[in-house]
């Protein structure tokens, strides 16, 4: 009797790089698209706002004053992509997403699930940012190997448990100010 499967399992000496290379392909796309929001908010790249429309569309949104807080989003996108980008300081860089993105969240929530002015992109970026919290950078990062490289379930948890912090914090802003 043949005990091998008729789906045999091919194997390379790459496999053990292989999550690595999809944490590596997931931080440049996901951070470079999250940084590149950040630019058009603060300098109108990429055929965003620019400062000024975006600090009026915050005030539209409720986050007064628009220019702190417009300001603080694009600084956020921008610092926190980046750094995901890289692989660098990538717990805290998750935070930053993370905290930013459930702002995003309340902001469009009025928009709706899966109608194209709603809620799924800041869903599917803060997902992305929470995931990458928990399973670090990979090899191929600039916390690999250094001496601040934090991974694991206990800094995840602590990503996503100072995000949520620092949205609830901007969230009270947002209401009394």
């Amino acid at each position: 009797m043949n005990t091998k499967s008729t789906l045999e399992r091919t194997t390379t000496d790459l496999d053990p790089v292989s999550a690595d290379i999809g944490l590596l392909l997931l931080r440049v796309v996901f951070g470079g698209l999250l940084a590149a929001h950040g630019t058009q908010k603060l300098f109108g790249w990429f055929d965003g706002y620019g400062w000024s429309k975006t600090a009026a569309s915050f005030d539209s949104m409720g986050y007064n004053p628009g220019k702190l807080f417009g300001t603080l989003a694009g600084l956020s996108e921008l610092t926190g992509g980046l750094l995901l980008l890289l692989g660098l300081l990538t717990p805290l860089a998750a935070a930053i997403v993370l905290g930013t993105m459930i702002n995003a969240v309340n902001a469009t929530w009025d928009g709706g699930l899966l109608t194209g002015k709603g809620y799924e992109t800041a869903l599917l970026f803060a997902i992305a940012g929470a995931a990458i919290a928990f399973t670090g950078p990979g090899k191929f990062s600039l916390d690999n190997g250094r001496p601040w490289q934090r991974q694991g379930f206990v800094w995840g948890a602590g990503a996503v448990l100072l995000a949520v912090l620092a949205a609830v914090v901007t969230l009270i802003f947002k209401w009394v100010l």
